[in-house]
């Protein structure tokens, strides 16, 4: 009975250990044998990629020093940002009543010791802001909304008289 190449492919593994290439038939090996083999592949591959990644880093920095450029002159950052992760920290805006080390910059998700402090009540987002930021006007903008209404059920009413 003939195997198939495919066969015969699944069946053996080539290592290439110093140089020498070696054929191993891995159905006759024991699982430590088989583990000694992919620990050592994966030494392998990790010890090339680490040769093939400092290669291209000398090729890059000769052609540097030899056109005269450097890398940010090669690759500039878009507009000027920041590098990436780095994350500008923003003044907090809100303080617990109870613990004073606890704040929150208004920004992104509430945090739990805020949403306890709007429960309780009479304690409200503005009694929690930090004594020099100054909140939104929405009272006005409420008022300015209630004198409307007032004014149009007004005109229905003598309107209907």
């Amino acid at each position: 009975m003939e195997v198939s190449e495919a066969t015969r492919l699944k069946r053996t593994f080539i290592l290439y250990l110093t140089g020498i290439t070696m054929a191993v038939n891995l159905e006759n090996l024991s699982p430590k044998e088989l583990q000694a083999i992919i620990a050592e592949a994966e030494s392998k591959m990790k010890s090339a990629h680490s040769n093939l990644v400092e290669d291209v880093r000398k090729k890059i920095d000769a052609l540097l020093n030899i056109s005269g450029l450097t890398l940010a002159e090669v690759y500039p950052t878009r507009g000027g940002k920041k590098a990436p992760g780095t994350k500008s920290s923003v003044a907090p805006k809100y303080r617990d009543l109870v613990d004073p080390t606890k704040t929150w910059s208004g920004r992104g998700r509430q945090p739990l010791w805020f949403t306890q402090a709007i429960k309780r009540r009479g304690v409200t987002a503005e009694s929690l802001l930090i004594g020099g930021t100054t909140p939104k006007a929405p009272a006005k903008t409420a008022k300015k909304a209630t004198k409307k209404a007032v004014k149009k059920s007004a005109a229905k009413k003598t309107a209907k008289a």
